[in-house]
């Protein structure tokens, strides 16, 4: 649909663009609905609506799943673009002015992995707020929290009941990951890659080879997860690895069948320190906002 070069061109609803991108990003309707506060069939009628003043459709839509078409794509730049902006003039006049350093700790292999999205999506609401990084083993955050020189950190626990005062964003099965047609498990001794002492996953991968009587030769030994990724993917060990990080097509899981013993769960808290300032707290909802997600979606 072309509109006529004497009449302007229709404007493009923000409230509608938000939708469009929370479905973009999750996949789903309905848990886009619950993000924007909205029912499905609302959800339903506004993307219907901006399909009507696009002349093009931004969805493929079948019984299992919701993808972008290109055009979906191309407008999904832009929406993006469009919202920020939308934020940024509108934070200089009445979002309120929470100005502060929030100091964050995290374990490697989450930091990796989630603090990117938290952190991104909190500077577009809170750009007056700074926050400062620690990348450390959980029992090291734990003793920062202590001393007070951290505000907030996320903490893995194995498997046994979680810490006093930790609030569990996540609990999962730790399970071996070793390299999609790989032999690495079935070598005597089982060579495995773990982390440094104190890791949760290493205390019950450990403890159920022990269980198993299972020989093994720690064969490599790093405090990053690209350390351990590396050594999985080129077959040289096996590793525990919570069960929601074999996403990668080239990790494979071991189980029973393979000879490997189960392992056990984990679990992944959050520390808030006692009367935490307005910016920590705001923090800690951008935390637990991105696990509810998780939880709805299977991605960050």
């Amino acid at each position: 649909m072309t509109a006529p070069l004497n009449h302007p061109l229709p404007v493009l609803d923000l409230d509608v663009l938000r939708t469009f991108v929370a479905i973009a990003e999750t996949g789903s309707f309905t848990t886009a609905a619950n993000a924007v506060f909205r029912t499905p069939s609302a959800v339903s009628m506004q993307i219907k609506k901006l399909e009507d003043i696009l002349g093009r459709s931004v969805f493929s839509r079948d019984a299992r799943s919701v993808t972008l078409t290109n055009d979906g794509e191309m407008l999904l730049g832009y929406a993006r673009r469009l919202l920020s902006i939308n934020r940024e003039a509108v934070s200089k006049f009445i979002v309120p002015d929470i100005v502060g350093v929030v100091r964050l700790g995290s374990p490697d292999d989450y930091g990796e992995r989630i603090l990117p999205h938290v952190l991104k999506r909190f500077a577009q609401t809170h750009p007056s707020i700074a926050v400062d990084v620690t990348i450390d083993q959980s029992k090291s955050l734990i003793r920062r929290m202590d001393d007070r020189t951290l505000d907030i950190t996320l903490v893995t626990n194995s498997y046994k009941p979680a810490m006093a005062g930790a609030e569990t964003l996540l609990t999962e099965p730790i399970v071996w990951a070793g390299a999609k047609g790989g032999s690495a498990h079935l070598r005597e001794p089982l060579p495995v890659s773990l982390w440094e002492e104190g890791c949760a996953w290493r205390a019950g991968a450990l403890e159920a080879l022990g269980r198993e009587g299972r020989n093994y030769r720690i064969a490599y030994m790093s405090a990053h997860t690209a350390g351990q990724r590396a050594a999985i993917l080129a077959d040289l060990a096996v590793a525990p690895l919570p069960k929601s990080f074999l996403n990668s097509c080239n990790l494979a899981e071991l189980g029973p069948k393979d000879g490997m013993p189960e392992i056990g769960e984990y679990s992944l808290a959050l520390l808030v320190a006692p009367e935490a300032s307005a910016p920590v707290k705001a923090v800690a909802d951008h935390i637990r906002a991105a696990f509810d997600l998780f939880r709805e979606t299977g991605k960050f």
